[in-house]
């Protein structure tokens, strides 16, 4: 509770008192000239009171004269000061935090014990650095089986190619020798035509029909042996391309056991994606990392990202490439560039997450700070204002009374833009406009004014 109010108002009840119920000690406690100048006054206001009661029987018995205009209202006095508008740039400003450019918890792939020496958090990391390596065991030994197994497999694959040309000559070989059956098959065919005509017409006998039908029937049996050498020949080759593929596949699973060897190898060394700073110590020397293990945390801190959620009504102002600014609980700023907006909002608080990337080459900043993020929005012709100055209408809008061409007041509504330790920018006034920032409150639309001139300053 303060005091200061509570005595000036015992003060006020207490002059109050004496002027009223005490005013004949009172007087009697003043010098003489104040006494007189006070008596003085009373007497006046007396007289003034009885002459108006005096005269008001004589007003009544002239009926016919007209009632006097009743006098314009006095001008309110007031403070007013003259505004001119000016560009400024408009910004949404969230409540947000910093986080990492990029944050990689590196985990074991495979199995085995550490055989490094453990990296302690806070250390610069390069780009490669070893953070983590493992005993490797026995996949060397793995590997050079691996090796082995695929010199095997290719050295089959010469020797099954050679054996298909071979295959490929007996499956020509007896496709000849069918042609040459059918060509025979053929002429015996004709033989035993003509000599059938010359028996019926009796220029042969009988015994020449009989050979010729013998010749016939070992053509086609020759025949017969040429398809039977043919699908004996299509299938030796066939057996032949796939004793080669089966090679082939002999090499094709040894190179894919040599690779898995090899990265099982590669494994075994858990390098830095990129440059950053260890947030974590990397495993200890000796201890055993199973698949899925922390070996250490990883933070790229440069840039660093200001994150904040912005509101669906603001969400439309902000670009990507606008420019940033952020001040960090600690006192620190950071500026940077707007590098993403989100076109989904979250679900619960119905807000668009918004990212700003800002140079951090010292990594003076820190993941998690809080942070209040200042977003530049395209500019606005603004007042700028006392915060005293802004009042509500009857309707609850926000606004400021003005002076107007007429020397009255009116009322205006307005737009905040941004609150400074200077004041307040608004938008919504016309260009120049005689702002009052004292009495706005005892004045309503259409009231005289008699304004006083002030800077903000003053």
């Amino acid at each position: 509770m303060r005091l200061f109010p509570i005595l000036s108002a015992i003060v006020v009840v207490a002059a109050i008192y004496g002027v009223v119920f005490e005013r004949a000690r009172l007087l009697a406690l003043l010098p003489e000239p104040l006494a007189e100048l006070a008596q003085g006054i009373s007497s006046d206001a007396k007289s003034d009171a009885k002459g108006s009661a005096d005269a008001a029987p004589g007003d009544e018995g002239q009926g016919a004269a007209a009632p006097e205009r009743p006098s314009a209202p006095a001008a309110v006095s007031v403070v007013a000061l003259h505004s001119t508008a000016r560009q400024i740039d408009k910004a949404v400003i969230v409540r947000g935090r910093t986080e990492a450019d990029r944050k990689v918890d590196l985990r074991a792939e495979t199995s085995g014990q550490v055989i490094s020496e453990p990296r302690p958090k806070g250390s610069i990391i390069a780009a490669g650095d070893v953070l983590c390596r493992l005993d490797p065991g026995a996949r060397q030994a793995a590997l050079d089986e691996a090796q082995a197994l695929l010199a095997e497999a290719k050295a089959r694959v010469p020797e099954a190619q050679a054996r298909l040309p071979e295959a490929e000559a007996r499956l020509s070989q007896a496709k000849a020798q069918l042609a040459d059956a059918m060509a025979r098959v053929e002429e015996a065919k004709i033989n035993a035509n003509a000599a059938a005509r010359l028996v019926w017409q009796g220029f042969a006998s009988k015994t020449r029909v009989a050979a010729t039908r013998a010749a016939l029937r070992g053509a086609e049996a020759a025949v017969a042996s040429a398809r039977a050498a043919i699908r004996t020949a299509e299938a030796n080759r066939e057996a032949v391309a796939a004793g080669l593929e089966a090679a082939r596949a002999g090499v094709r699973s040894a190179e894919a056991a040599r690779a898995a060897a090899e990265r099982e190898i590669e494994l075994l060394t858990i390098t830095a994606p990129f440059s950053g700073l260890l947030d974590t110590d990397s495993a200890e020397l000796g201890s055993l990392l199973q698949p899925g293990s922390l070996c250490a945390t990883l933070l790229d801190l440069d840039p660093i990202m200001l994150v904040g959620f912005v509101s669906e009504t603001q969400v439309a102002r902000v670009k990507v490439g606008a420019p940033a600014r952020a001040r960090l609980a600690s006192g620190d700023e950071a500026a940077g560039k707007v590098t993403f907006v989100a076109r989904s909002a979250d679900p619960v608080t119905r807000t668009f997450r918004v990212e700003a990337a800002a140079p951090n080459p010292d990594l003076s900043l820190r993941d998690g700070q809080s942070a209040e993020i200042t977003i530049a929005t395209a500019g606005a012709n603004a007042h700028l204002l006392p915060q005293s100055a802004l009042t509500l209408d009857d309707a609850g809008r926000l606004g400021v009374r003005i002076v107007d061409a007429d020397t009255r007041a009116r009322f205006v509504a307005v737009s905040l833009v941004r609150d400074t330790p200077e004041g307040v920018w608004v938008t919504g006034l016309p260009e120049r406009a005689d702002v009052i920032t004292i009495g706005q409150e005892y004045v309503t639309d259409g009231v005289p004014v008699a304004p006083t001139y002030r800077d903000l300053s003053q």
